[in-house]
């Protein structure tokens, strides 16, 4: 148990709020506190009998126990702590704002398209910025396919499919996540391109550290010039 609770205190903090927030629905689930049906994503359940909490529930269930969650789980937890420690490292709002844009998009094509559960495509998308922000990094798929990083996300495709699984759901994720990409690292880079993604100030007071600013020169303690002759004091008498 305390090798469990070191590991969650080494967690960063977004990691661990998000992957804590999986592992307890999944377990109140289990413990049949509540059931998958009042989780699912239904906009006409959110709009007309205002069960809002299914636009946070539906990220953070992957399904019962078993192979197929631990299996999300696993990359959810590594992509996730990899990009806040890597390229949001010291830029935890930034990082936070790109979950809720992330979370925007995907709720947004969910009203459209016949989705009950949109943690895995959240997954996607993570993993897919991540592969693009590391582009030369050597990846090994359960040895047997070794590529670089962006192709990772398509070859999660094609095992969804393999396995039989909505493919949907995994191309939702790398469209979502191709967005996030060409809007805060390619297109304001381009000749007449601007940023569109800036985090709002609100976000950075909540979750940015407020480092104190350094004291003026004439507000520092202990500023005494020892030894020091006034430059204006007139010279001693011999």
């Amino acid at each position: 148990m305390n090798g469990v609770v070191a590991a969650l205190e080494e967690m960063p903090p977004v990691t661990r709020f998000y992957t804590g927030a999986c592992v307890l629905l999944t377990t109140a689930v289990h413990l049949e506190f509540v059931t998958p049906f009042h989780l699912y994503f239904n906009w006409e359940l959110i709009v007309r009998k205002y069960q809002f909490w299914r636009l946070i529930t539906s990220f953070c269930f992957f399904g019962s126990f078993g192979f197929s969650f631990l299996f999300n789980m696993i990359f959810t937890y590594r992509y996730c702590m990899m990009l806040e420690e890597g390229s949001f490292r010291g830029r935890r709002a930034d990082f936070v704002y790109m979950f809720l844009f992330g979370g925007v998009l995907m709720i947004l094509s969910g009203i459209f398209v016949q989705v009950l559960f949109l943690g895995q495509a959240f997954t996607i998308m993570l993993v897919y910025i991540w592969s693009r922000r590391n582009p030369n990094i050597q990846m090994n798929f359960f040895g047997v396919l070794t590529f670089t990083a962006p192709y990772l996300p398509w070859v999660l495709l094609l095992f969804s499919l393999l396995l039989g699984n909505n493919a949907v759901v995994d191309f939702m994720g790398i469209a979502c996540g191709h967005i996030y990409f060409f809007l805060e690292d390619v297109f304001p880079f381009q000749e007449h391109g601007r940023r569109f993604l800036k985090t709002p100030q609100w976000l950075c007071y909540l979750f940015d550290e407020r480092r104190p600013e350094p004291l003026a020169e004439d507000e520092r303690p202990g500023g005494f010039e020892w030894g020091i002759e006034d430059a204006e004091a007139e010279p001693q008498n011999n």
